[in-house]
């Protein structure tokens, strides 16, 4: 690990608006803010919002900013990354902003039912090769339900059409009720200047995709409590790269 991660990883020890169990520190020492968010961190009973794979965090401090009568909290493993927006929100003064290092696939383990009200995905890793790792996928879906509000809502804003297509077609599948949607953002003329002035918080990975001249896409829709969910059984078109200046590796054209 270089000098500077350590560094960041140090400092981030300090700060009082990180909590940090990844799987080997949650294993043996249970999260007892689990469903005491608002009393025990924010002293509010304001709504709470996830920003899951929130990288350095832009979303989290973005929207902290522009909503302050809102909770957030940033979800990632990766502490260097999210050094950034702790750092940010605490030389912000932010009292509506946390954030949380620890595995995705044990997020059920911090939430109590009902506590989180919405869920943002932004620019998350597409795994065209693993489903079950997909953010947006059902197994995933199921465990957002253990803590998210019946019919809570759940944005998806990426650059990857694969994981955008993969994403429409689960919530087709399910018929789950769909809010807005659009495949080129940034020129669509319908969005109202709400939407448009939350959608306008860019993550640095987003400013790459666009600079690449890619179309950044939005979903967002309602995930009700009840009911099965199934996932799609439809080939998608894979994308031609996997992150930043990486192409695939498979040798496939296509995956569901």
């Amino acid at each position: 690990m270089s000098k500077g991660k350590l560094q960041k990883f140090a400092e981030m020890e300090t700060f009082k608006n990180v909590f940090q169990y990844p799987y080997s520190v949650i294993e043996n020492v249970p999260f007892e803010m689990k469903g005491k968010w608002r009393e025990e961190y924010f002293h509010n009973q304001n709504p709470i919002v996830l920003e899951l794979g929130c990288g350095k965090g832009e979303y989290t401090v973005g929207l902290a900013l522009m909503f302050p009568d809102v909770n957030f909290i940033g979800v990632d493993i990766k502490g260097a990354r999210m050094h950034t927006g702790a750092k940010q929100a605490l030389e912000e003064g932010l009292q509506n902003a946390a954030f949380l290092r620890t595995n995705i696939e044990i997020i059920d383990r911090f939430f109590a039912p009902g506590e989180v009200q919405e869920i943002w995905l932004t620019f998350s890793d597409p795994q065209m090769k693993n489903p079950r790792k997909r953010l947006s996928s059902t197994y995933f879906m199921e465990r957002y339900r253990r803590f998210l509000v019946d019919g809570g809502l759940v944005h998806l804003k990426t650059d990857s059409n694969f994981l955008f297509t993969y994403t429409r077609l689960m919530v087709e599948k399910n018929a789950l009720p769909v809010l807005m949607q659009t495949e080129d953002l940034y020129h669509d003329q319908s969005l109202d200047d709400d939407t448009r002035s939350i959608l306008s918080i860019h993550t640095y990975y987003e400013n790459q995709w666009i600079d690449r001249g890619l179309n950044i896409k939005y979903l967002k829709f309602r995930l009700p409590a009840a009911g099965t969910l199934e996932e799609s059984d439809v080939e998608i078109p894979l994308d031609e790269y996997r992150s930043y200046k990486r192409t695939k590796r498979s040798g496939k054209d296509s995956a569901k």
